[in-house]
């Protein structure tokens, strides 16, 4: 079968690729082009459209950048024409992907969404366009299936990608000595800082975690760079505060931290899975936008998926305003310091783990898909 993949930023790519590897597994004829990225590509397949040209991320990036988003939805439209794919899988990225999806079905074609995007939490009345343009949602969080069903829209919870991903992790066995002597780091306790994937985001919460940096001396920080992302951003934002970026060893790092220092976003369950206490922070847009953000436009009590799917505050979550190098760094302190803190922590990491069940999720999804194509 033919096969039209859509995954607009690093993560995307990365589950997106271990769905065509399990697709392939299962149909010797699978064939791909996509909007992705290098992981998608070594599965095989035409690249259309890196999503490195397609990740902008606030109101102004957006806005400065519609004539490249233009011609992204046309080059889109256009290739789903010319390919007529027995499927088109969008994964995630909503801005982009649910416009496609109404494309797609104007042209009588099947569409399967793999991870939802979060309508449960921003712009909830995207749901009516999930239920007339999407064939079939494939869902990684529990609690994505009852919002749905509010809705009278079924969904397929698969399991969660994050789960696969940590149990096949590389270097699982490797000790802090031989952590900090790889990447050439002095012998002291690490605290890791897990700043997003996004330039934008990047630029708003790493000044902040920065500053907290100089409050603990006993500890050495260390940045998680992102995939998408250059030494020279990191530069540009640090200025004189000196603090080492690793690329490409996000999950190493956390396994040997003693605390972590968190943007909101699947970090928060990576770091839980690792059993990392963290300090979970977010910064938007600045100015009347930002400061409305929490209040006008999130539906949910939280916005870390720790504590959404736990169903309460497990970590201390400091959004927008809240998110002060103060009181980062004095729910830092409580971190490291009160073990009985921690470990209410910790626990509260093992229920939401128990919720999110098996590794298999991209298996699943794949067999699923398969199995409901071949039932048309």
């Amino acid at each position: 079968m033919k096969y039209f993949i859509i995954a607009g930023e690093a993560s995307g790519d990365l589950h997106a690729s271990h769905l065509m590897r399990e697709l392939k597994k299962v149909d010797n004829l699978a064939s791909f082009s996509f909007f992705g990225g290098e992981l998608m590509a070594q599965e095989g397949g035409i690249l259309l459209k890196h999503y490195r040209e397609m990740a902008f991320m606030g109101l102004f990036p957006v806005l400065f950048n519609l004539s490249k988003i233009r011609r992204n939805f046309k080059l889109a439209e256009q290739k789903l024409v010319e390919i007529q794919p027995d499927v088109v899988i969008l994964v995630d990225y909503p801005g982009f992907n649910l416009p496609i999806a109404e494309f797609a079905k104007s042209k009588g074609l099947k569409v399967f969404y793999y991870i939802s995007p979060k309508i449960w939490a921003w712009k909830t009345k995207r749901v009516y366009k999930v239920k007339k343009f999407v064939d079939e949602m494939f869902t990684i969080f529990p609690f994505e299936t009852k919002f749905y069903s509010k809705y009278n829209y079924q969904v397929r919870f698969v399991g969660n990608p994050t789960i696969d991903e940590l149990s096949n992790r590389p270097n699982q066995q490797e000790s802090f000595s031989e952590f900090i002597l790889r990447n050439r780091l002095p012998k002291k306790p690490l605290i890791a800082l897990l700043a997003g994937s996004r330039r934008q985001e990047i630029k708003k919460i790493l000044p902040v975690l920065a500053e907290v940096s100089r409050r603990f001396p006993d500890y050495q920080f260390v940045i998680a760079g992102a995939p998408a992302q250059n030494q020279q951003l990191y530069n540009e934002i640090l200025g004189e505060i000196s603090i080492p970026v690793v690329f490409g060893q996000t999950y190493e790092l956390l396994q040997q931290s003693t605390a972590a220092l968190v943007a909101s976003g699947t970090a928060t369950l990576e770091t839980a899975f690792l059993n990392v206490p963290q300090v979970v922070c977010y910064r938007v847009e600045s100015g009347l936008l930002g400061v409305t953000l929490r209040y006008l436009l999130v539906k949910i009590p939280y916005f870390s998926l720790v504590n959404l799917i736990g169903g309460r505050e497990i970590v201390k979550e400091l959004f927008q305003y809240e998110c002060t190098t103060e009181a980062v760094s004095s729910e830092l302190e409580k971190i490291l310091n009160d073990s009985q803190y921690r470990k209410n922590m910790l626990t509260g990491y093992a229920e939401v783990l128990a919720e999110l069940g098996e590794p298999g999720c991209a298996e699943r999804a794949a067999n699923k898909m398969i199995e409901l194509l071949s039932s048309y």
